[in-house]
């Protein structure tokens, strides 16, 4: 063989190389969503069928919808993801930032709910829920306390102490509650000055902690420190699957609707794939798969429960919905800022 024939061998062999490094590369999608039970569920449950029949690899980026939006934020000349999951709200704010790219046509898209595709098709829900009251059932009947059944209830004197509430500068679910309390106290979106007057001398005075997201809660009420606070239907069922005391109370007032929505990311690097990832995950399969693997309710009429309990559970969250109130986000948004630095100077000091 000679040295010319040697040299191009070589060169072949390390094209073919760096080739299949690019394909490998070019072949992993990074999703942004919420960690916990979302991360569980889609990574053992959804992303495999997907992954295999793509020969792609699937990658989490955990957090909290203000977490992912950050990241998704900073890196919005040269995106590190391809698809993100946001809180409905939040992925409002990310369309009107040009972080979202409008989701193709598709069969998978033309099933969901009409109330599940957002703003000209820039996203699309894949978890309906809302945001209601959840309690510690094993404190509750120990007290002899009755099940809550009213926002209000998280300011009655017998629970002072014992009240866990999401910080509503960090959390959809904390955020839900006060603006509910805002409402009962004669406010609206338009105008928050009645919750922040009067939340820290009911509700406030009953908390034991402000937290960021909703991780804390398992501990607390498995220690006796928890006995109500804003939760979703949703987390109250994957918790009671794992064995833990708590039980959904839907308040009178009314639940507030929040939706888990995905949107592929403009200019990702991989946007044929990302929106053939991103049309998978409305599908009747997929979202038949996350149900029944993590109580993630479907945006997809055509999603199957597969045992006779999923199927009541679907009947008793539509019926929730009957209730549900829709926030108005566009006003919530422009306002929020200016919200967030009035509640940690004032509630969470």
């Amino acid at each position: 063989m000679t040295n010319r024939t040697i040299l191009l061998a070589g060169a072949a062999a390390l094209a073919l190389c760096y080739a299949t490094a690019v394909s490998a590369e070019t072949k992993t999608l990074y999703v942004g969503m919420n960690g916990g039970n979302f991360e569980r569920t889609y990574t053992q449950a959804v992303f495999p069928d997907f992954e295999k029949a793509n020969d792609v690899k699937i990658v989490v980026v955990p957090g909290t919808s203000s977490d992912i939006l950050a990241k998704a934020t900073a890196a919005k000349d040269k995106p590190q993801m391809h698809v993100m999951f946001l809180d409905d709200g939040v992925m409002v704010r990310a369309i009107g930032a040009g972080l979202c790219e409008k989701l193709k046509p598709s069969p998978e898209l033309d099933e969901i709910l009409p109330n599940a595709r957002l703003k000209g098709d820039m996203a699309a829900g894949v978890d309906l829920g809302m945001t209601g009251l959840a309690y510690n059932k094993k404190l509750f009947d120990e007290n002899g306390w009755t099940a809550p059944t009213s926002w209000m209830d998280l300011a009655d004197p017998k629970f002072q102490g014992k009240v866990v509430f999401q910080s509503a500068a960090a959390s959809s679910f904390g955020l839900h509650a006060f603006l509910m309390f805002n409402r009962i106290q004669g406010g609206s979106e338009d105008n928050v000055e009645p919750g922040f007057e009067k939340f820290r001398d009911t509700i406030g005075k009953n908390v034991i902690e402000f937290i960021p997201n909703s991780s804390k809660i398992s501990e607390m009420v498995q220690t006796g420190e928890a006995a109500i606070f804003p939760l979703t239907p949703t987390s109250v069922a994957t918790l009671k699957d794992k064995g833990i005391p708590v039980e959904y109370a839907q308040p009178k007032e009314g639940s507030v609707v929040l939706m888990v929505a995905e949107c592929v990311i403009a200019g990702n690097s991989e946007p044929e794939l990302a929106q053939k990832l991103a049309a998978y995950l409305l599908s009747a399969e997929a979202q038949s798969n996350a149900l029944a693997a993590g109580n993630i309710v479907p945006s997809n009429p055509k999603a199957k429960a597969r045992t006779p309990e999923a199927e009541k559970k679907l009947e008793v969250f539509h019926g929730y919905m009957k209730t549900a109130v829709t926030l108005d986000w566009d006003v919530i948004n422009a306002k929020r800022p200016e919200w967030n630095s009035r509640w940690n100077k004032t509630i969470e000091q």
